[in-house]
This record gives structure tokens, sequence and C-alpha cells, in this order.
């Protein structure tokens, strides 16, 4: 893996992780399909910040979506099947499986997934991080 000249300064210690989440989200590759927003919830908490994501799953049912976090990745996946017993005259309306990877930094919780009109709604937030001060004995040795 080649060096992302950001994390190539010595005053970087331990962002490893950061560079392969980067070099992940970089590869990814996606059709478009669902389409979805991003949106910061403003009524959510004082002290949090909280997201929504919405994505357009007209004609999924709520067995045929599944929301799931594994390793500090948000995974959206919908699976339609074919009906075989329908006969179309005309099908322009495909059934179609698809997945959505979100990577989540640390902290990032689920709050929750609502499906309403078509639309799939999953809830997130990041609690502020407690700032920590830690003094660090210097030790002489004569």
């Amino acid at each position: 893996m080649t060096r992302i000249a950001t994390l190539n300064s010595p005053f970087l210690l331990g962002f490893d992780d950061i560079e392969r989440a980067l070099d992940r989200v970089t590869k990814a590759t996606s059709d478009g399909y669902p389409p979805y927003n991003i949106e910061r919830i403003v009524a959510c908490s004082e002290k949090a910040e909280c997201l929504r994501i919405t994505l357009a799953v007209a004609g999924f049912r709520r067995d045929q979506l599944e929301v799931l976090v594994e390793e500090s990745q948000l995974l959206i996946r919908g699976r339609q099947v074919d009906e075989k017993d329908r006969l179309y005259l005309h099908r322009g309306i495909a059934a179609r499986q698809f997945q959505r990877a979100f990577l989540l930094a640390d902290g990032m919780k689920v709050l929750g997934a609502d499906l309403q009109n078509g639309l799939l709604s999953v809830d997130l937030v990041r609690p502020e991080a407690e700032r920590v001060a830690q003094a660090i004995k210097i030790n002489v040795h004569e």
C-alpha cells in the first residue's frame, strides 16, 4: 500500500487505521443506487452531533432490508427476489439488490432505523469526546 502524502508526516503517529479506511473508501465502487441523503439533525441533542442517512428504497419491504454495523462500517442491504408467478406485459421496475457501506468514525453509534413512505432513515450520533489532559512524570537519571 502506498502512503498518502498527508499522513506521511513524522508527527502523525498511530494513524494507520485512518490510512486503511481512506484506502477502503477510495476503492469502493457504487452504481448510485439507491440514491441517498446525509443530513445533520439539529434538534437531536445539545452535546452530540447527530446525522441521518436517508435512502430511497421504494418497493422494498421491511423484511427485504438489513441494517447492520460491522467492523466500523454501517452496512445497508436490500434484497428483492423476482416473483416467478407474475406475468408482465411491460417491466420497467426491476427487482434489485443493493449494498451501501458507510465508514463510521470512532464513537459513532447507530440510534435506530425507520422505514416510511419508501424512505429508509438511519440515525447516528457521535457523543462529544471528553477532553483529557494527563501530566507525564519525567524521570531523571544521573
